[in-house]
């Protein structure tokens, strides 16, 4: 089973202790006949027997050395049970640890790609709900089946050490429990699996709309994601009524054929007594030995019920260890230290998403140092094309080069640590306002973050909230307004010092004064020679720049300054006049 040998490879690094703690079930399990044993000696030595008051007199060392041994078993019972018990629970949560760091790690390794394809209510079922279940297998599942046999093995064994004959009338009942079973198992998979889904897709209902509550009161819809929720929450409902129905089909069945044991044992057992192939010890033994029979039998179902559902949630997180990353480093990606001049080329550049051709042979220049400001109408393709300078995607043909090299030869961290990307849309986090300006480097001193406030025009309002820079941030910048969290980002940006500079319109959200201010301010100085290029809406954005590329339909249909652009008709020329109010003659 694959869902098993996965289990088994995270287990590493507990593997001793989990078998040790199976090897000490097992045991545990075997000691449950001791108790009954030593019951039948004390019944039929000193209790049935003829001579039991002779004995009582003349054996009583005997029975205070049972008794004796009936304690002293229960007691080593109990400690091998606390022991394998801990163990059990050390090893399930240090291989759910492991698991779970491992799946963190690669969710976090992996291209955008990924995260256009699955959900984040998926991942987060994955990364949560899913890990229970499969702890659960190893900490519970595993040890009753292993429990289980044990104890059902031991006792027929000492059945049929007793008398053979009540023995095989116990076991007869036996097939129709594993027929049930199998039963059970054929119908459960699927339905768990349909389980999962419904759940999958009502946590992300949930998280979609707790993330988008502000849109939601925005447009007062409410009562239609109410509703929407209540659906798929309804769905659940259903799917999960279904799988448990489909236990408790079954389970009665379990409960009267265990039961019947208890039949069985007082019809034949009287008869083999009445034989005198059992003596009164012997049946009280077996008989208070049948739940280690009977309870397995019962407890077969709830276990193939949990399996289920355990390949159901394994199979899932499986699914995400097992997608890899189209944009990895190359095995001959250069490693370099040092600091990137930032000279941005793109060479017949082709890109596309679900074969959507997004941008066409794109060809363009930026040296080291200049700015470089790309204009177009939205769907134009302006963010995918920046999105290929730091590899969040790759392209399917051409080359992107920094510095004269393919960035596909360089290592992807040296590569991103020398790019700042202050997008539109801002993702802070909850943390103050100082951690989230110094995310890219958590070393810098709070003069320097202070420094890259005052660039993004970001300090004077920064110093107007209540604890000023230590101020704690909503979820996603909630408080702030829209150019508050815009001129953060883009401190957040220049914080790391790039040698190129992404601004994915960042200037959008705030006013006219403030964005010339910004402008003034990248114009001028940084600190750090840098590479400047900025997809905007605004002709005040783009005029400064040393190059502005026109970018329709994913190709580039102009290219120069904007002294050049304004007097060649186009699209630059249309904005301008449109957000200017002149005419160019």
């Amino acid at each position: 089973m694959v869902q098993i040998k996965w289990l088994w490879d995270n287990l590493k690094g507990y593997r001793k202790k989990y078998i040790a703690a199976l090897f000490l079930s097992v045991l545990c399990n075997i000691l449950y006949i001791t108790s009954p044993y030593f019951q039948s000696r004390i019944v039929d030595t000193f209790i049935s027997n003829e001579h039991a008051a002779e004995n009582l007199l003349q054996k009583r060392s005997l029975l205070l050395w049972l008794i004796a041994g009936m304690i002293f078993f229960t007691v080593v019972r109990v400690c091998f049970q606390y022991t394998c018990n801990m163990y059990y629970e050390t090893a399930s949560q240090g291989m759910i640890y492991r698991i779970r760091t491992g799946l963190f790690r690669h969710i976090e390794d992996q291209d955008m790609e990924f995260y256009d394809t699955f959900r984040t209510g998926d991942l987060m079922t994955r990364m949560t709900g899913d890990l229970d279940l499969c702890r659960h297998m190893v900490s519970w599942v595993i040890k009753g089946v292993v429990e289980s046999a044990a104890l059902f093995l031991a006792s027929m064994v000492y059945f049929f050490v007793i008398d053979w004959r009540t023995a095989l009338c116990i076991l007869a009942v036996t097939p129709f429990i594993f027929i049930i079973t199998r039963l059970l198992s054929r119908e459960a998979g699927p339905a768990h699996a349909a389980v999962w889904e419904k759940s999958s897709a009502l946590n992300t209902a949930a998280q979609e709309n707790i993330s988008g509550n502000r849109v939601v009161k925005a447009f007062a819809r409410e009562a239609y994601e109410i509703q929407r929720f209540s659906e798929k929450n309804t769905e659940y409902a259903a799917t999960n009524k279904k799988a448990a129905m489909i236990w408790l089909k079954y389970q009665p069945f379990m409960d009267f054929a265990a039961g019947t044991l208890s039949i069985v044992l007082l019809l034949c057992g009287g008869l083999f007594m009445i034989n005198r192939h059992l003596t009164m010890g012997q049946y009280i033994a077996i008989s208070g030995l049948l739940w280690a029979v009977s309870n397995p039998m019962r407890n077969m179902g709830s276990y193939v019920n949990d399996f289920n559902r355990f390949l159901a949630s394994a199979g899932k997180i499986m699914e995400i260890c097992e997608v890899s990353p189209k944009v990895v480093d190359r095995k001959e990606a250069v490693e370099t230290g040092e600091r990137l001049k930032g000279e941005v080329e793109f060479r017949d550049v082709t890109f596309q998403i679900e074969n959507k051709e997004i941008l066409d042979h794109i060809s363009f220049k930026i040296p080291a140092g200049k700015t470089c400001a790309v204009m177009g109408a939205t769907g134009s393709g302006k963010t995918s094309l920046i999105n290929l300078i730091p590899r969040l995607y790759d392209v399917d043909q051409g080359e992107v080069l920094i510095d004269g090299i393919n960035v596909k030869d360089y290592k992807l961290k040296d590569l991103r640590k020398n790019i700042g990307i202050a997008a539109q849309d801002v993702l802070l986090y909850s943390d103050t306002i100082d951690g989230n300006i110094a995310f890219g480097d958590s070393s810098l001193s709070e003069e320097e973050v202070i420094q890259c406030a005052e660039l993004s025009d970001a300090d004077e309002f920064i110093r107007e909230l209540p604890r000023q820079y230590e101020t704690i941030v909503g979820e996603r910048g909630v408080g702030l307004s829209g150019g508050q969290k815009q001129r953060i980002s883009l401190a957040r940006a220049i914080a790391i010092k790039p040698a190129i500079l992404i601004l994915d319109d960042t200037t959008s959200a705030v006013d006219m004064e403030t964005e010339a201010l910004i402008q003034d301010s990248l114009k001028n100085d940084l600190g750090f020679p840098c590479t400047k290029i900025i997809i905007a809406q605004r002709i005040s954005s783009a005029k400064n720049a040393d190059q502005i590329i026109i970018l329709e339909d994913g190709r580039i249909t102009d290219i120069g300054r904007h002294e050049e652009l304004i007097r060649r008709d186009g699209y630059y020329r249309q904005i301008y006049e449109l957000q200017s109010g002149i005419t160019v003659g």
